[in-house]
């Protein structure tokens, strides 16, 4: 499932976040620098894009469905991820992703928050994730 072309995410994320924000439909509304150093996009590439721009096809979309329940009914979602950058290379993030409210209390979008994931943790998740994909077909 993995293809032979990780980003090296130590160098990439130095200690600094990838931050993302969305409107109620998942199109990119903010991009931190972070974000598009890593992804190799630039700022005006993402902004206005659906967040899937940078989906990996080994994500099972069952992992993206849960995400999406688990955000619509309010509450935070965290999970491992692996995105694809425009380069065709790839990195895996544990990613947090909570709703944001206007003044009034109104769902206004979606913010994502990413660190690079644990060695252990992508070694269980990609098996996990490898298994979901099977299901799908």
């Amino acid at each position: 499932m993995d293809r032979p072309n990780p980003v090296d995410e130590e160098y990439f994320f130095e200690g600094r976040a990838i931050v993302s924000e969305t409107d109620l439909k998942g199109i990119i509304t903010f991009a931190n620098r972070r974000f598009c150093e890593i992804s190799g996009y630039s700022v005006d590439e993402l902004v206005g894009e659906p967040h899937s721009i940078i989906r990996h096809p080994d994500m099972p979309k069952a992992a993206f469905a849960q995400l999406w329940k688990t955000i619509l009914s309010g509450t935070i979602w965290h999970g491992l991820v692996k995105n694809l950058r425009k380069d065709g290379k790839y990195y895996w993030v544990d990613t947090e992703v909570s709703p944001m409210y206007d003044e009034n209390g109104t769902l206004k979008g979606y913010m994502a928050a990413r660190k690079p994931a644990s060695r252990k943790n992508i070694e269980e998740t990609a098996l996990l994730y490898q298994k979901m994909i099977a299901k799908e077909s």
